[in-house]
């Protein structure tokens, strides 16, 4: 549905002052912004819509075997708890050699990285035997130029559920609480 580049102003409070990776940092951002956005809560299941309460994150996490499982993350509105539970549950996925999560439901995001290259364009694999209805957001590298860091980000939504004016709306408020 949308791709947008992210403009990474310096933040308030630096992602390694609480000693979290990059990763978490930002993927806590988008996960509250989602939360906070209600269209990013919507699912179909069984033909009929649903609102979510809370989405939680399925993201990609890399294991030491070269290759990526899903990983699955409660969403918790304090900061250092979610990233408490997430570093475990990297931990856990990085020692396997499964590719699903332990856990996964409905209301969870897909989210993906690819920090190692700069594109412009990435589209997501997905099965038209079945319903999905699940947002998927993926990030890439960040680059600078001139001091500003932008870091490109892809959000893929099932339409009926979500339009542009929705995910404009989560772009806005992922790039303030990136603002710090």
């Amino acid at each position: 549905m949308s791709a947008h580049k992210l403009i990474a102003q310096k933040p308030t409070r630096k992602p390694n002052s609480r000693g979290v990776p990059f990763f978490l940092y930002y993927l806590y951002r988008a996960l509250r912004a989602a939360n906070e956005t209600e269209n990013f809560r919507y699912r179909i299941i069984d033909y009929q819509v649903f609102l979510f309460d809370y989405v939680h994150a399925s993201p990609t996490i890399n294991q030491t075997n070269g290759t990526f499982g899903f990983g699955y993350m409660d969403y918790y509105r304090n900061e250092d708890v979610f990233y408490a539970a997430a570093l475990k549950e990297i931990e856990r996925v990085q020692k396997s050699i499964d590719l699903m999560p332990a856990f996964s439901a409905e209301n969870v995001i897909h989210f993906s990285a690819l920090p190692w290259i700069d594109i412009s364009v990435l589209s997501h694999t997905r099965s038209f035997s079945f319903p999905d209805s699940l947002p998927k957001i993926s990030f890439r590298k960040v680059t600078e130029h001139e001091g500003v860091k932008t870091m490109p980000i892809s959000v893929h939504v099932h339409h009926g559920l979500v339009d542009g004016y929705h995910v404009g709306l989560f772009i806005l408020r992922f790039q303030e609480l990136m603002n710090g």
